[in-house]
């Protein structure tokens, strides 16, 4: 959305990507065993919508400030959203409940949405301090 103002968080594109990938991440998760319902499962999924959620969050807040705060949850310095995300994908394939190209496929997209994350964080600080 590169000529257009951003008016929702639903504009911009971490948002899309980290709802691309929480989607992902509830289709793969679909195929983990039964018992792991309320485990492992529930621990990638949750993770996965935190990311997103965090970001429509923060936005929701009103303040660069505020907004910052939730970013910086959605990446993995507070909270840990995107990094405990990666960690249970990665004992996901360890254990073998996915298969590697899954996985790395996932943590693939987890790569691009942090580094997404820190740039829009400094993008927000740079116009708050009127830069």
């Amino acid at each position: 959305m590169a000529s257009s103002a951003i008016t929702s968080y639903r504009d911009l594109k971490v948002w899309q990507d980290a709802m691309a990938l929480a989607e992902a991440c509830y289709r793969e998760t679909h195929a983990f065993p039964r018992e792991e319902m309320f485990g492992l499962t529930a621990q990638i999924r949750r993770a996965a919508v935190s990311v997103a959620a965090n970001i429509a969050e923060g936005h929701g807040r009103g303040t660069a400030g505020a907004f910052v705060q939730f970013l910086r949850t959605a990446q993995g310095s507070l909270q840990g959203s995107l990094k405990e995300l990666e960690a249970h994908l990665l004992l996901s394939g360890r254990i073998g409940f996915a298969a590697t190209a899954a996985v790395d496929a996932l943590l693939a997209r987890c790569d691009e949405i942090g580094r997404m994350l820190p740039a829009l964080i400094r993008s927000l600080q740079s116009t708050a301090q009127g830069r």
